[in-house]
């Protein structure tokens, strides 16, 4: 019987393993980000390109807020040139990591998306953290 799901058939393994492993250097996931936070030390800096309204409702612990239209050279330059970016937004809605991260590539930085972004944060069991107002 055919379905939607049979009707174009799966890759060989061989193919369906290199894909798969393929992913994992553009893209990690809430689980790792919070637990690498949680190590003291992760290995990257962690922006929520959302607007600073949004980050201010909330955003993941640790987080530095820069949207991914202000991504600007002048602006990477205080990072240095081996610092690798993990990058989210709202969701798997939204398209503001997908973003963010062209134009940190563009910029010849590393970079990786947290899918999921804030959704997927709090589908987690994760807290945010919400700025005191001053």
């Amino acid at each position: 019987m055919t379905n939607a799901v049979s009707q174009v058939p799966p890759a060989d393994p061989q193919a369906a393993l290199e894909h798969f492993e393929r992913e994992f250097q553009f893209e990690t996931d809430c689980w790792d980000v919070h637990d690498a936070l949680a190590s003291g030390d992760p290995g990257f800096v962690l922006l929520d390109v959302r607007s600073p309204a949004l980050f201010a409702t909330g955003h993941v612990p640790g987080a530095t807020n820069l949207p991914h239209g202000k991504i600007i050279a002048s602006r990477m330059d205080a990072y240095p040139a081996d610092t690798l970016f993990v990058v989210y937004c709202a969701g798997t809605h939204c398209n503001g990591a997908a973003r963010g991260a062209v134009r940190l590539a563009r910029l010849g930085r590393k970079v990786k998306r947290m899918d999921g972004g804030v959704t997927g944060w709090i589908d987690e069991g994760f807290d945010l953290a919400v700025p005191v107002p001053a």
